[in-house]
């Protein structure tokens, strides 16, 4: 139970199993954010008063029935004052019903699944865009840019609705314009068969490759960058994931990049600009962008 001289904050958080990576990154910037707020002298409350941050998490080992399990026990024993959401979509999807239930705010960073937002939950805080709008540009501004790439592919992940939602915005946009085309491939047919990509695209031929999957899974792909046909141009893969380093790629992935999509300042940015400073944003890790949107004061307490 939360003592009345401090603001308890808790949270479910993958720290193991296949989101741990992306989880580990939400914890650090989570505690950032924490360790700044106590050296200012806490959150200042409607009185006056300021109290520290006392933060309260448990691993959810990247499973859904784990992160229910977590986020009941943070409600109902720990009686936290206020609940921050887990890293993905599947996990952030499968503690909003409880949240809504119990009428507590979910401060929700980690999940952007369009399905997220479809239901009319009235407590639920989402501070990320729409994964539907992750590359929806990016078709405009090939046909601006580089007109000559036409033929775009995207490789998606087809466990949970996040890939597909992405691949979808992609699709909506190229639609809108003349003259290009848009294959979409299930990635975990991919990952489990590594030989049959590249059959599949010297088949399509493709001019602009997507991925749309696991950050580790998105890195085995590149890591067969030399193998792919010549009509994908080396600058032109994108990777929509978080975590994205030179150190994690060599030399024959140079050029990739994907969409910051926690960081505020980038909403009036054209995606050239994005294409332009998204590597340097993401390789921060985007939980550290998402520290901009927790303020002293910005959590509403019971």
């Amino acid at each position: 139970m939360c003592s009345k001289t401090e603001v308890t904050v808790g949270l479910s958080i993958s720290l193991t199993g296949r989101f741990c990576l992306q989880g580990q990154q939400a914890l650090q910037g989570i505690r950032l954010w924490q360790s700044y707020i106590n050296a200012q002298g806490g959150i200042a409350l409607r009185n006056g008063e300021r109290r520290c941050v006392r933060l309260i998490c448990y691993d959810d080992c990247s499973q859904a029935d784990c992160a229910r399990e977590n986020v009941l026990r943070l409600l109902r024993e720990d009686q936290i004052n206020a609940l921050l959401g887990p890293y993905s979509s599947s996990l952030t999807m499968a503690v909003a019903e409880i949240a809504e239930e119990s009428r507590r705010v979910l401060w929700n960073y980690g999940g952007s699944s369009d399905e997220i937002f479809f239901h009319g939950r009235q407590y639920m805080v989402g501070i990320a865009s729409p994964a539907s709008d992750y590359l929806r540009g990016l078709p405009r501004w090939l046909a601006e840019e580089a007109p000559a790439l036409r033929r775009i592919c995207v490789l998606y992940s087809s466990r949970g609705t996040f890939g597909y939602q992405v691949a979808r915005g992609i699709m909506e946009s190229a639609r809108a314009l003349n003259g290009q085309s848009v294959q979409r491939i299930p990635l975990d047919s991919v990952l489990e068969n590594p030989t049959t990509l590249l059959p599949m695209l010297l088949a399509i031929a493709p001019e602009a490759l997507v991925l749309v999957g696991r950050f580790q899974d998105d890195l085995t792909i590149m890591r067969t960058r030399r193998f792919w046909p010549a009509t994908v141009r080396e600058w032109r893969p994108w990777l929509p994931a978080c975590g994205l380093s030179p150190l994690n790629l060599d030399r024959s992935q140079k050029g990739s990049s994907g969409p910051a999509s926690g960081n505020p300042g980038l909403a009036s940015q054209t995606l050239s600009d994005q294409i332009q400073i998204g590597s340097c944003l993401t390789s921060r890790s985007s939980s550290v962008n998402r520290l901009n949107t927790l303020r002293p004061g910005a959590l509403p307490l019971d």
